[in-house]
């Protein structure tokens, strides 16, 4: 597979199954926009997008029930989908499976740690020279609940810098425990979060980091300019 020439430098927006891709739907709602948008598994029954990643191979939808809550809307969907699926193989009653670039990918990154498939598309995202990648639904463990989490975080994380180090920029969204987007500010940098006046790790606009104690934070993101994230907003529950 040739690269895909019109990905070069371009936004995207990829949404897995976690419940922070939510924060896709607010941004959309506040004239957020992407050049293109990528879903995981089943996320495209419900948003439209330009690509899907199902790296699992077809048959484990439609002749197995081993996908579980996935399995009945991915036989609903999969015959008719109309945008490339990518896949580890393809089969005749899905037209619109396309093999993943899996050669070229692991060439030129000269690495095959690829456990999930959310690390493929982003791998994908890197080998097609994109110039951002925005990442919903990936949470993988939550902080009400620590006695569970998804496999596959230590993967996605490892390819997020990978990205990073290609000088591609990557936004998490604030829900997700990702690179500890989840966690307070005052409580990433681990032994200096038990100062009495914790320091803080934050980029500006260029993308170049400030380190300050707390108490200078709000002079330092005024002066800086710094990226100040904070936790949107859900939509108010429609009351009929």
């Amino acid at each position: 597979m040739e690269k895909i020439e019109s990905l070069k430098g371009k936004k995207i927006a990829i949404i897995g199954l976690g419940a922070s891709q939510i924060d896709y739907v607010i941004g959309v709602q506040n004239s957020k926009t992407w050049d293109e948008v990528w879903c995981i598994n089943s996320a495209f029954s419900v948003f439209d997008c330009d690509r899907v990643f199902m790296l699992d191979p077809v048959s484990r939808f439609l002749d197995t029930e081993d996908a579980g809550n996935q399995t009945e809307v991915m036989r609903r969907v999969l015959p008719d989908c109309k945008v490339p699926i990518y896949t580890c193989g393809l089969d005749p009653r899905v037209p619109a499976l396309v093999e993943y670039p899996l050669a070229e990918v692991v060439s030129e990154a000269r690495c095959a740690y690829l456990n999930n498939t959310v690390a493929y598309a982003i791998a994908f995202g890197i080998w097609n020279q994109v110039g951002h990648m925005d990442l919903f639904g990936m949470d993988f463990s939550y902080r009400h609940n620590l006695h569970f989490a998804e496999a596959g975080r230590a993967c996605v994380e490892f390819w997020v810098c990978k990205a990073m180090e290609k000088e591609i920029s990557i936004g998490v969204s604030p829900r997700s425990s990702m690179l500890d987007q989840n966690v307070a500010v005052d409580e990433r940098l681990y032994g200096y979060h038990r100062l009495d006046d914790p320091l803080i790790a934050m980029p500006d606009e260029d993308g170049q980091w400030l380190i300050c104690p707390k108490s200078e934070l709000a002079r330092n993101v005024q002066k800086y300019n710094l990226k100040t994230i904070e936790m949107p907003s859900a939509p108010e529950p429609y009351k009929g």
